[in-house]
C-alpha cells in the first residue's frame, strides 16, 4: 500500500514538473476561484489516482467518516470540491488540492489523440474563449510537435502501478469511495508503519 501511494505521488510530481512547464510556454491557466470543470456530473477517474488521498485521510482518522459520508452523498458532484456559494457552484476550490487526482491534474493542460491519432489539448470552454489568442497559438505548437502532456500516457504509467485498480474507470465520487475502501481493508489487519504515524 505504501509502496503504491508513493509510487502515485512520484507520477504525479514528474506530471506537476510538466504542466509547469506546459504553462510556462503556452500562457495558459485556470482563473482564479473557478471551479467549473469540477462540477461536470460525468467526471470518471481510477481508483488508484486517489490513494494518495485516502491514505492521508486514514492517517489523520478521517477515512471511515468521509466513506459514511460518501456512501450516503445523493449528489454526483465531486466530493472533494467545496463550491464557495450555494447558488453559482462553477465558483470554488478543491477541499484536498494537494492530494487531487490524475484527472483533475491532467485536465486543461493535456493531449488526447483523435481517430486520425492527431493531439487535441483537452481544456474547457472558458480557457478557450477567455485566453483565446494563447489557446489558438498553443493548438499550432502542439500540432507543430510542441510537448503536451498525453493522457493515455499518464493513465498507462498510472496502470502499471496497479494494473486493475488503474485501468478501472468509476464515475469520481465511487472511485473516492473505492480508494477509501481500499485503504482501510488494506490495514484492517496490518499495523500502521511508525514512520506513517509521526508524517501525519
Amino acid at each position: 500500500m505504501v509502496r503504491k501511494v508513493q509510487q502515485v505521488e512520484q507520477l504525479f510530481e514528474r506530471l506537476e514538473k510538466e504542466v509547469a512547464q506546459f504553462q510556462d510556454k503556452t500562457h495558459l491557466h485556470c482563473l482564479a476561484g473557478c471551479g467549473n470543470c469540477c462540477t461536470t456530473p460525468s467526471i470518471e477517474a481510477s481508483p488508484l489516482e486517489f490513494f494518495p488521498w485516502a491514505h492521508h485521510l486514514f492517517l489523520n482518522d478521517l477515512a471511515e467518516q468521509t466513506l459514511v459520508d460518501l456512501q450516503n452523498k445523493t449528489s454526483a458532484l465531486c466530493h472533494i470540491f467545496q463550491p464557495l456559494a450555494l447558488l453559482d457552484k462553477t465558483k470554488g476550490r478543491c477541499s484536498d488540492y494537494p492530494y487531487r487526482g490524475l484527472i483533475c491534474r491532467l485536465f486543461g493542460y493535456g493531449a488526447a489523440k483523435d481517430t486520425l491519432g492527431k493531439l487535441r489539448l483537452i481544456t474547457c470552454k472558458i480557457i478557450k474563449e477567455n485566453q483565446a489568442a494563447d489557446y489558438a497559438k498553443t493548438v499550432r505548437a502542439i500540432s507543430a510537435g510542441e510537448y503536451v502532456p498525453i493522457f493515455s500516457d499518464y493513465y498507462m504509467q498510472l496502470s502499471q502501478i496497479d494494473f486493475a485498480l488503474g485501468r478501472t474507470m468509476l464515475p469520481i465520487n465511487e472511485a473516492l469511495k473505492r480508494a477509501l475502501e481500499e485503504v482501510l481493508h488494506y490495514y484492517a489487519y496490518r499495523p500502521i508503519p511508525k514512520v506513517l504515524k509521526n508524517s501525519a
